[in-house]
């Protein structure tokens, strides 16, 4: 089978797509026939060696952490789910050796999968994975966001930002999205009651927010500076600029800037998967790439300015 996979750190260039036996399900674990991955971020700082210290030096290493397919076997023990049923997932970075989201097949445990919701094609279902598990995560349990607060968005545009502005909107928070001007029109049609341009709009003339959710990871303590008495912020942008401000922040108590790490299980998959039927979350997919174009995916993550996601989309071999 192919498989997309980094055989050692550095540019795009180093990625390829390569012949590897087909995984075979062990006990707990599930055998997913894959439609569709995404390009995150965590898949361009771990390929940079910006992880090397957690990722190590042992090569290849899969690429893609999340992914869509179908069912195609389960080992002993895996319940709950069977052959030929549409999934969703993640594979945990400590798994991708050899296989990561991003190849034809990818063996998984059970608890890292959930039933894929109807209606949207396994490319849009690859969108959502990482992006609204990790808004979901952000929203829900980091900063607790509760219905008519006011929310700060930035970097909005990108696919953990559009999934946050859909969620927070859902809750009947006012929402304001800072993003490119250009971006503004399909911002406000996924909930954004303002938006506002990043390249005119400096920190110190916007607020106050209760709640600031980051993308982007700089500059973070002027942001910080923009929340409300009782406000949060969380930041998903993390680079060693930003984990240095949220360790110095964290003299400021509740007012601090929060992170975490992004594993989604079976329980957090079902409640997006849930948000997607109802309406209240929907995928945004700015560009399709095959898996043998994995390395222009990737080129153009890193060039930005886009709407939503990028997704690698998978074609078995017969």
């Amino acid at each position: 089978m192919k498989a997309a996979q980094i055989t050692s750190y550095g540019a795009s260039d180093v990625l390829r797509v390569a012949d590897v036996d087909r995984p075979v399900p062990g006990a707990g674990e599930v055998l997913v026939a894959v439609d569709a991955s995404s390009v995150n971020g965590h898949d361009v700082i771990v390929r940079a060696g910006e992880l090397k210290l957690v990722s190590g030096r042992r090569f290849p290493i899969g690429v893609g952490l999340d992914f869509a397919g179908a069912v195609v076997a389960t080992g002993a023990g895996a319940e709950g789910f069977r052959a030929g049923e549409r999934v969703w997932g993640t594979v945990h970075p400590r798994q991708r050796h050899l296989t990561g989201g991003a190849a034809e097949y990818v063996v998984v445990p059970v608890d890292r999968i959930a039933p894929a919701p109807a209606g949207i094609s396994p490319v849009e279902a690859a969108s959502l994975v990482v992006a609204g598990a990790t808004a979901l995560i952000a929203l829900r349990d980091s900063v607790r966001l509760a219905s008519g607060e006011r929310v700060l968005v930035r970097g909005a545009a990108g696919g953990v930002g559009t999934a946050a502005v859909q969620l927070a909107h859902a809750l009947g928070c006012h929402v304001t999205a800072l993003a490119r001007d250009r971006h503004a029109q399909i911002l406000a049609g996924l909930g954004a009651d303002e938006v506002l341009d990043y390249g005119s709009t400096t920190s110190d003339r916007i607020g106050p927010f209760d709640v600031i959710v980051d993308t982007v990871g700089s500059e973070l303590n002027c942001y910080r500076g923009r929340l409300a008495k009782g406000g949060r912020m969380v930041t998903v942008g993390l680079s060693a600029t930003a984990l240095a401000a949220i360790a110095a922040s964290s003299v400021h108590g509740a007012r601090r800037v929060r992170t975490f790490s992004a594993n989604p299980d079976t329980a957090v998959l079902r409640e997006l998967a849930g948000r997607v039927t109802s309406g209240a979350l929907r995928p945004v997919v700015n560009s399709v790439y095959p898996l043998a174009d994995i390395a222009a995916a990737h080129q153009a993550f890193e060039r930005g300015g886009v709407v939503g996601k990028h997704v690698v989309a998978v074609t078995r071999e017969a």
